[in-house]
């Protein structure tokens, strides 16, 4: 037997890497001489750039950067086997996890890290990108991004504004003059799963704030000052950001790559699919398994175990889900290609224990299946 394991991280608890060597204990145990294919997956979020530097036998680098409260720290950027292709996770330098949940502040976080890693890997003479934008602690509108690339954002005295959503308001000129025309002649590839508008109920403030930190006064303040950033860009670029699909992913950065730079927005699970040479794998397969954290109705609109599914289908290979947990919803996922979804939790337990026993639940459960389904 021939199986892909081709899981995301289990936030919190494994990494996608992690969560395959699981996955393959619990499938050893049953058949130990069945053939197991590793193909650690993502979908634009954390461990985005991780998966393509090692699917691709890449490298990564080490960059200064600051982080979303504007502290120093030290991030990351990968080049992907070919030398030629800059991967950049905007968690890495912008991310929820680097900002402790007491000081989270959605209308001071900034996206400035983010611009300083994109400039130095054009520094470093890569004209193509992939930026993963999952994850971020930030609502700038990639504002930050923006300015650590040359962008000035003036207020009415000339002044250039400081860092986050809060500011947004205060623009009162965009001057292109100084942003770094390396990017026009640039390829970038932008991987997130998010179709959210930039403002409204349904963008970036009202859909993604509450998990940064913010409370009712501040998403209306960031709604309205991203309505005010959207205004500003639609006078000196033409592009009409607000209700744009894609422009309210990870706070809004969506939409300065938009609006700023040559780009394409897909999937960040077709990216990291392609990338992984996926549908190589499936021509010699019998099974995928595939799971992450999480699987509900959210995990339908683009999430990596409904990509994975959808790829397997069209080589008409089933494709079994363990998670986490198990929410409602779940059926939507059927029609795409997955004969089951199975949670790992084999008895009442609270979250915490659950995390630390992660690996060996996620080990056992996948036996489990396989022996239900397989044994003879």
């Amino acid at each position: 037997m021939d199986i892909i394991i081709a899981p995301d991280s289990f936030k919190g608890s494994l990494s996608a890497t992690e969560a395959v060597e699981a996955m393959d204990r619990g499938i050893k145990r049953c058949f130990p001489h069945a053939r197991t294919i590793h193909v650690p997956m993502a979908d634009g979020g954390e461990g985005t750039m991780e998966t393509l530097v090692a699917a691709t036998a890449g490298v990564i680098k080490t960059v200064h950067a600051i982080d979303p409260l504007g502290f120093e720290i030290t991030a990351e950027y990968g080049i992907l086997g070919d030398e030629k292709t800059c991967v950049i996770e905007m968690a890495k330098a912008s991310g929820l996890d680097l900002v402790p949940k007491e000081k989270l502040a959605p209308l001071s976080a900034t996206t400035y890290g983010t611009g300083q890693l994109i400039k130095q890997a054009l520094d470093d003479g890569y004209t193509s990108f992939i930026l993963a934008i999952g994850g971020s602690a930030t609502n700038d509108g990639g504002a930050g991004m923006l300015q650590a690339l040359g962008l000035q954002l003036m207020d009415d005295k000339g002044k250039e504004i400081g860092y986050g959503g809060g500011e947004l308001h205060r623009i009162n000129r965009i001057d292109l003059e100084k942003f770094d025309e390396r990017i026009a002649s640039c390829k970038f590839v932008i991987a997130s799963d998010v179709e959210n508008p930039l403002i409204g109920t349904n963008g970036a403030s009202y859909v993604f704030g509450p998990q940064k930190g913010a409370d009712a006064d501040d998403i209306k303040i960031l709604d309205n000052n991203l309505t005010h950033w959207a205004d500003m860009v639609a006078e000196v670029t033409g592009v009409h950001l607000h209700h744009a699909p894609g422009a309210g992913a990870a706070g809004g950065i969506g939409g300065a790559f938009q609006a700023f730079f040559p780009s394409e927005m897909q999937r960040g699970i077709d990216v990291v699919l392609k990338y992984s040479n996926f549908n190589a794998y499936l021509e010699q397969a019998d099974i995928v398994l595939t799971g992450e954290g999480k699987v509900d109705h959210q995990t339908a609109s683009g999430k990596t175990p409904m990509g994975v599914a959808q790829a397997a289908k069209k080589a008409n290979i089933p494709t079994i889900i363990i998670a986490g947990s198990v929410g409602p919803g779940i059926e939507a996922l059927y029609k795409y290609g997955v004969v089951s979804v199975n949670s790992m939790i084999n008895e009442p337990m609270e979250l915490g224990h659950a995390i630390q026993r992660a690996s060996e639940l996620l080990t056992n459960a996948t036996e489990q299946i396989m022996r239900t389904y397989f044994s003879q």
